[in-house]
């Protein structure tokens, strides 16, 4: 379920969208109130050896709006609930937020998040060096990441990383030859 980048569940969550004055506006718990009937209400049909998440704000970036204290409540209420992971990223509510855009920029969002509410954690932000997804794995800092513009732009980003990172992959039979092993002696791809 989508609560991010200003959508109608974000809009709930955050302070700078949501100016109700009824019991879906105001605190924080009121303010959940809307985006956790839904959850719970999809958790009842939804498979349960299925698994289920969310797209949570780590910051609306922009004054006055969604916290990292608040991302943590709330990624704590979806657990409680039966989500099995959030994925974490950020803004969107408003037009004038500022944005400090950089390779892995949101990844300590999702770091404050998976520590405190102890639910399975990705992370998003600019991340599209193979060393720097497998860096933010391996230091704990998520537990995965997902990649949106490195993936667009290289739709087998997760060939191309394996190989960066010295690992093997099993290419489906039409692809075996493809396999930068089986390039002509001195064609071979580099790892990084």
């Amino acid at each position: 379920m989508h609560s991010t980048h200003g959508y109608l569940i974000s809009e709930f969550l955050s302070p700078l969208a949501n100016t109700r004055t009824d019991e879906y506006g105001g605190s924080l718990e009121n303010r959940m109130r809307f985006p956790l009937e839904i959850v719970s209400a999809v958790r009842e049909v939804w498979p349960r050896e299925r698994a289920m998440g969310s797209k949570i704000s780590g910051t609306d970036f922009a004054e006055g709006g969604w916290t990292p204290d608040e991302a943590v409540v709330y990624a704590r209420e979806l657990k409680r609930l039966g989500c099995d992971y959030v994925t974490v990223s950020g803004g969107g509510v408003v037009l004038d937020a500022k944005v400090p855009t950089g390779p892995g920029y949101q990844v300590p969002y999702a770091e404050r998040v998976r520590r405190d509410s102890a639910i399975t954690t990705g992370s998003v932000g600019l991340i599209s060096d193979p060393h720097q997804a497998e860096e933010i794995v391996a230091s704990g800092k998520a537990d995965y990441v997902s990649l949106a513009r490195g993936m667009l732009f290289d739709p087998r980003w997760p060939w191309h990383a394996a190989v960066a990172l010295g690992a093997d992959v099993k290419y489906p039979p039409q692809y075996e030859r493809a396999h930068p092993k089986a390039w002509p002696p001195g064609r071979e791809v580099k790892s990084s």
